[in-house]
């Protein structure tokens, strides 16, 4: 029972993660329609950048909100306030009467996506066993390729529309989600780690016997006294202050390497294929409706992609995949930048060479698209969980933001020739995760300071099977999570 509460609970969190592919979909297709172009007036390539950033410049505004309220307010409340905006957003956009109601709606409605991406991936961690934490958290790009998935087919279908139905209709829908969590939400249980970090001891240990129902209680017992142990310890060193995390030398680690990976998202190219995959099929000659069509088929098969990706996260480890996915990424855009140099649009077997590398971009994309949420939720101290990760997910859209707000000209300028930017990137990432980052498997989230140096105290949950335990005068023997 306890197992499926938690199960459950990450389920319903990563309705976020649907909300968040839906919002950052929907704005390709819909920007790409006849109906949309007429109604605002042929958009130049700068206000299109300016309509497509404005999202990212809302999801920078809502993580520096969570750096400075969310661990105050609570990882359920950060999360109703950013549904409840996300709802003001969604409707400010399916009513746009001129350009700058839309950009003033996907501003707010991304600052409540980076509000919510910079919360759920930790809320998660801190509700689930270390064996599935990867799976549970990973939840997220999981459900964010559904949302992506809707968005595309919904885009598709509306482009056969002839009236501003065909737009409207779309943005209104990211109010289905938002509402789902608005409400949702208010029957989790809060982060027994949050509670334990606010000296709601009680609470906390409440909360982890529901979630935990069903194991051996002395376990539940060990991973309370592990987490309450490791909050004191890192108390008594000193007072802790935002500026704690750039002070202590291995949180700041943790942060260059949060960073560091959610960097890499963007940097790998994916959002240059999601935002303007249109306009690049444009370039191949393909119509906007076909198009839309074999962009919702590339979602589709990322759905299975992610699947198989979370099934194997818990099992192969962060690293290896995603060494494999940088390489792959790499290779990807290597073959798509040369071909286009030779590109004949009447070579009919070329185009779908270019066609397929993309399909396989995606594939690579999806360890490198669950892992960057995994990671940095996971390798966080409680005290500065909050604030590392919503400035790890602040890097992410910041990142987001440069490129979305130039490669419309970047594409119209010079073409494929773009892909051999983000080839390099891709190569770069690879050699970090070889050289610097280490794996986070199987740990508990009080067991990352062991990894990543710095340990205070002495672990009451060790990470070897039966493992020798003293409590007090009473020597446990147990197998951990």
């Amino acid at each position: 029972m306890g197992r499926a509460t938690t199960i459950l609970s990450a389920v319903f969190l990563a309705i976020g993660g649907f909300l968040f592919g839906y919002d950052s979909g929907i704005i390709g297709s819909t920007i790409a329609l006849p109906t949309f172009v007429e109604y605002f007036g042929q958009p130049s390539d700068t206000t299109v950048g300016g309509i497509v950033s404005a999202f990212q410049g809302g999801a920078i505004f809502g993580t520096i909100i969570n750096m400075f309220a969310a661990d105050w307010l609570g990882r359920r409340l950060t999360i109703f306030a950013g549904s409840a905006v996300s709802c003001l957003g969604a409707a400010i956009q399916a009513g746009s009467a001129n350009i700058a109601m839309m950009i003033v709606g996907r501003f707010i409605g991304g600052a409540a996506v980076g509000m919510l991406t910079s919360t759920i991936p930790l809320y998660a961690a801190e509700l689930s066993e270390a064996k599935f934490r990867g799976i549970l958290s990973g939840l997220l790009q999981w459900m964010l390729s559904w949302g992506f998935l809707v968005a595309q087919w919904l885009g598709y279908g509306c482009s056969f529309v002839s009236s501003s139905f065909s737009w409207r209709f779309p943005l209104a829908f990211q109010l289905v989600p938002s509402i789902i969590l608005l409400v949702g939400i208010l029957f989790l249980n809060e982060s027994p780690r949050w509670l334990m970090e606010k000296n709601r001891h009680e609470e906390a240990r409440a909360v982890l016997n529901k979630l935990r129902s069903g194991q051996d209680q002395e376990l539940i017992e060990l991973e309370v006294q592990d987490i309450r142990d490791v909050i004191v310890a890192d108390r008594a060193v000193g007072a802790i202050s935002w500026k704690s995390i750039l002070t202590r030398p291995t949180w700041r680690k943790r942060l260059l390497l949060g960073c560091g990976i959610q960097a890499f998202g963007p940097l790998s190219g994916i959002n240059v294929i999601n935002y303007f995959g249109p306009r690049i099929y444009n370039i191949l000659g393909i119509t906007t409706q076909t198009s839309l069509m074999i962009i919702g088929i590339s979602g589709a098969l990322s759905i299975i992609y992610c699947t198989l990706g979370l099934w194997m996260l818990d099992k192969v480890g962060r690293i290896k995949p995603l060494i494999v996915s940088a390489a792959g990424l790499a290779a990807a855009l290597l073959i798509n930048a040369v071909q286009a140099q030779y590109f004949n649009v009447e070579n009919g077997d070329q185009l779908r060479s270019m066609v397929a590398m993309n399909f396989l971009f995606s594939l690579f994309y999806t360890p490198l698209g669950i892992i960057s949420w995994v990671y940095p939720a996971e390798i966080f101290p409680v005290e500065v969980r909050a604030l590392g990760n919503a400035i790890t997910t602040f890097t992410n859209w910041a990142v987001n933001l440069i490129f979305a707000q130039f490669t419309p000209n970047a594409l119209t300028a010079i073409g494929f020739k773009y892909f051999y930017v983000f080839f390099v990137f891709n190569i770069v990432a690879m050699l970090c995760y070889i050289f610097f980052y280490p794996e986070t498997t199987g740990r508990t989230l009080e067991q990352m300071d062991e990894l990543f140096g710095g340990q205070l105290v002495h672990r009451a949950m060790k990470d070897s099977v039966g493992a020798q335990v003293v409590m007090g005068k009473k020597e446990v023997v147990h197998v951990t999570e």
